[in-house]
């Protein structure tokens, strides 16, 4: 199995959990916190390092306890964490997560995240790794990261996620793009809602390849995920699920997904392998926390 490098953000998530989410200055008493490690980059190589691919992690964390959690985390997870920069004077990343009703609302303060760029990347990408990266961090960091790695042979991951405006060429250098239909509908001007059909989907994945990636893959909750190569186009179906907490759940497929790359997999393989790890991980709570094992995934699939 070769190395999965993810570049991204990190940071310290803050869960609320309620019985709903309060309306525009309205106050609810009684929930209950929880503070937890997140951020789209750390979820994402917790969720390769726990289903066995061997893990690095590149970013930017403060000088503060909460980096200093983070950083601990990773390593405790197995996560190679020598491409991880601390910045002096600098808050980590933190995000507020509202939970009600299994859902969740999320408001993102990036901190040191907003100060990652290519000169803390000391490590220089290899033939047949999988390297990953998000839109939490400087998109123009993002580009000359993708196209580093693909020069060198690497395969290049990008999960659109947020939506950002980033130059035209940078999914040129992408391999596979993976998105949710929000997403999908920013990155294309194509109308999307939950129950659009599967050929509007792949419509605008197609419109989306055209940009320069070799796959688009669209995930779409509990339905599960669109895959369009230039081969086919096919709709993985989604596994069911308790439903607990969605915080996460796009990066555990994103993460699962890279793992299965890293093994040799095809995206199709590997989309079905990150819908039974997203399965998985919406019956916990928290972010990456809820990441599961290999033995954990192995079960849903062989349960489907």
């Amino acid at each position: 199995m070769s190395r999965v490098v993810v570049c991204g953000s990190l940071n310290m998530d803050v869960v609320v959990q309620s019985a709903r989410r309060p309306a525009a200055g309205e106050t609810l008493l009684g929930a209950e916190v929880t503070f937890l490690p997140g951020g789209k980059g750390l979820n994402q190589v917790i969720a390769a390092a726990r289903v066995g691919a061997a893990a690095a992690m590149i970013g930017a964390v403060g000088d503060g306890p909460f980096g200093k959690t983070l950083r601990t985390f990773l390593a405790d997870n197995d996560v190679d964490t020598s491409g991880l920069h601390v910045v002096p004077g600098q808050a980590t990343g933190l995000a507020l997560i509202q939970v009600a009703q299994g859902d969740n609302a999320i408001t993102v303060a990036s901190g040191a995240n907003s100060r990652f760029s290519t000169a803390m990347v000391r490590t220089a990408p290899r033939r047949d790794e999988v390297w990953v990266a998000q839109f939490e961090t400087p998109v123009e960091a993002t580009r000359a990261i993708m196209r580093k790695a693909r020069r060198a042979g690497a395969r290049t991951v990008l999960n659109m996620a947020p939506f950002q405006p980033h130059p035209a060429d940078l999914l040129k250098s992408v391999d596979v793009v993976v998105l949710n239909e929000i997403e999908l509908a920013q990155a294309t001007g194509v109308r999307l809602r939950a129950a659009s059909s599967e050929r509007r989907i792949v419509e605008a994945c197609q419109k989306l390849r055209a940009k320069g990636p070799r796959a688009v893959v669209a995930t779409l909750g509990p339905r599960g995920a669109m895959v369009v190569t230039a081969e086919q186009s096919i709709l993985i179906p989604g596994f069911a699920a308790k439903v607990v907490d969605t915080t996460g759940a796009g990066d555990c497929f994103v993460g699962a997904f890279a793992a299965r790359l890293a093994q040799g997999a095809t995206p199709v393989e590997a989309a079905r392998y990150g819908n039974a790890a997203a399965a998985c991980s919406v019956g916990r709570l928290g972010a990456a926390p809820s990441m599961p094992t290999a033995k954990e995934v192995a079960a849903r699939l062989a349960s489907a």
